[in-house]
């Protein structure tokens, strides 16, 4: 049975509360009381009752959706795994009388990131929404002024090489033969282990590429090409493998087996992709080559270029941060392919639009988005100051716009959007998406995402009740 709360507390709940009544931390007991909204409940209660039918009124108690969306949150504000969330909230009273568990039984991490796995992406964008309709309720933003930006939010992911990328497939996919030999015994293609040649061809390429010489080169494209041709082999012994498990040649568990084949069929395409340009780069020069993978576990990365010295290349995904007055983040949008900034402001202000109902009197960016068509669309749906620099050199009558003090402080309010993806990446984890799949990396931002604006919801009106 899934409830929203629980409806009666027990004797162990009151002596907690009455405890550590006085040690929260400021910011709790405000989120406490925006947390308690009903609609953010029943957004998560309607999703978990999906997995059986009458789910809601029926079997024994489950994790309440109130437990569930603190749990998270807390997760998100403190940047914890799972396990460090179960092992603070079972040896903190005060986390405990956050999560409304009190003295209840704390669920296990595998139960807490099941269920997270559960709310998906869309889920967990339905209460981003609603936590900024909570956050325009308490007046925090009235949609007056408008900042956008972008990050790349890194995939977990190794630094990929050609090799090392042949050496993951490879290894998934002996290991995979592996566990089909176990079960349809000797039937068929039998498998014949190559990982340890693998192994030695990816040491000797590591080994060459420290000498810059032409024979060091030389005996690196001759490492590869030894490496292909054994990861090939690989795939094609994969392959056949797959085909004797859908014919029936070999046999054994159903379900072990039509699991092996559905990771086959998946891991297969994938590192003969790798195999693909790994030949282009190697053997003919050529680093652009088409559906270029960096992950074989992660396929949806991409490698995105955003201009920093420290680090030239990142591996993740492209996200759309954007704000109102008082640091709240509006909207945010994981991308799955990377478009120019420019394209995504009239969107924005278009978002803007349908959460406020009105568009805003400033709006502020970098140069990326700029563009005359752009700043004329803004215009014409309402904005009265639109200050994002020129991205070329601009002629007289735009830098002395430029100069113009409004444009100056806007740019100044606009550097604020930085500070707040740091934040982002240091307090909340952005730097790097810890979950799984393109649908991960989703969930990972938006609660992220909803952790810090609850965090400043709390503090505008901890601020609004000492005035």
């Amino acid at each position: 049975m899934i409830a929203t709360r629980r409806l009666q507390q027990s004797f162990a709940d009151g002596l907690i509360a009455e405890a550590v009544g006085d040690l929260w931390e400021p910011w709790m007991r405000h989120a406490d009381q925006a947390l308690q909204d009903e609609a953010l409940l029943l957004i998560i209660q309607q999703e978990l009752a999906k997995r059986c039918k009458k789910s809601k009124t029926r079997g024994r108690p489950s994790t309440t959706s109130e437990v569930i969306l603190r749990l998270l949150l807390l997760k998100h504000l403190r940047d914890w795994s799972f396990a460090d969330l179960t092992r603070e909230v079972r040896a903190n009273l005060v986390y405990r009388e956050f999560t409304r568990i009190g003295g209840g039984k704390v669920p296990d991490d595998k139960t807490v990131s099941r269920l997270a796995r559960q709310l998906g992406p869309d889920v967990i964008e339905r209460l981003h929404q609603r936590v900024v309709k909570i956050a325009i309720e308490n007046k925090v933003a009235s949609g007056r002024k408008l900042r956008v930006d972008t990050t790349v939010v890194e995939t977990d992911i190794h630094y990929p090489t050609d090799s090392s990328l042949l050496s993951d497939g490879v290894r998934v996919l002996t290991r995979i033969m592996k566990k089909v030999g176990q079960v349809a015994g000797h039937a068929g293609t039998q498998l014949r282990d190559r990982t340890r040649t693998i192994k030695l061809k990816v040491l000797a390429i590591a080994r060459a590429s420290r000498n810059k010489t032409a024979s060091g080169r030389q005996k690196m494209k001759k490492s590869y090409v030894a490496l292909l041709d054994a990861a090939s082999r690989v795939v094609g012994q994969a392959s056949r493998f797959s085909r004797e498990i859908g014919s029936g040649i070999k046999r054994g568990s159903r379900k072990v087996l039509g699991k092996a084949k559905r990771q086959l069929d998946e891991m297969i395409p994938r590192v003969r992709q790798v195999l693909f340009q790994t030949r282009e780069r190697v053997l003919r020069g050529n680093t652009h080559a088409e559906g270029k993978l960096v992950s074989v576990f992660e396929p949806h990365t991409e490698v995105i270029r955003k201009g920093k010295a420290s680090k030239p290349n990142e591996f993740g995904k492209l996200v759309k941060i954007q704000e109102a007055e008082n640091q709240l983040i509006t909207s945010y949008q994981v991308l799955d392919q990377r478009p120019a900034d420019s394209t995504l402001l009239i969107p924005s202000l278009e978002q803007h639009v349908q959460i406020f109902g009105r568009a805003p009197e400033a709006l502020a960016a970098d140069p990326g988005f700029f563009s005359a068509a752009n700043e004329a669309a803004a215009q014409k749906m309402g904005v009265k100051r639109v200050s994002i620099p020129s991205n070329g050199t601009p002629g007289k009558k735009r830098k002395a716009q430029q100069k113009t003090r409004w444009f100056k402080n806007l740019q100044k309010w606009r550097t604020g959007s930085e500070g707040r993806i740091s934040v982002l990446k240091r307090r909340h984890g952005l730097r790097r998406s810890r979950y799984k799949g393109a649908a991960g990396v989703k969930r990972w931002v938006g609660l992220g995402v909803i952790a810090d604006n609850i965090i400043h919801i709390s503090d505008h009106m901890a601020a609004k009740a000492e005035a």
